[in-house]
């Protein structure tokens, strides 16, 4: 599960990894917590893989480490981040394009412009 827990903002002025999932990092452990009432409906237990990505991959791994002490051992992130994933040449799509499953809680992105 490809998890982007950059804000609307961000996602509004650089776009969006289609298939991925938004979770604000704001609300991320109350998502992914399979012990917490507010986690997502995939979210059964502790094994699951999630790969998170922020901008450059400097939130992201402090967030992935937070997941850890949490118990998902298989969460880990996207070195270099968003950016990094566009200037390999990998899809994205424009903010607002309707790629992205949006959690609860996170905010739409808007077209920068």
């Amino acid at each position: 599960m490809l998890i982007d827990i950059r804000p609307a903002t961000a996602r509004g002025a650089r776009g969006e990894i289609p298939g991925s999932t938004v979770v604000e990092r704001n609300h991320l452990e109350w998502r992914l917590d399979p012990c917490c009432a507010a986690r997502l409906p995939w979210v059964t237990g502790y094994d699951h893989r999630v790969i998170l990505f922020c901008a450059e991959g400097y939130t992201s791994s402090l967030a992935a480490a937070a997941l850890h002490d949490l118990g998902l051992h298989r969460a880990t992130d996207l070195v270099g981040g968003f950016r990094a994933w566009a200037a390999a040449g990998l899809p994205w799509a424009p903010a607002g394009a309707g790629t992205v499953m949006l959690a609860p809680g996170a905010s739409p992105a808007l077209p920068a412009g």
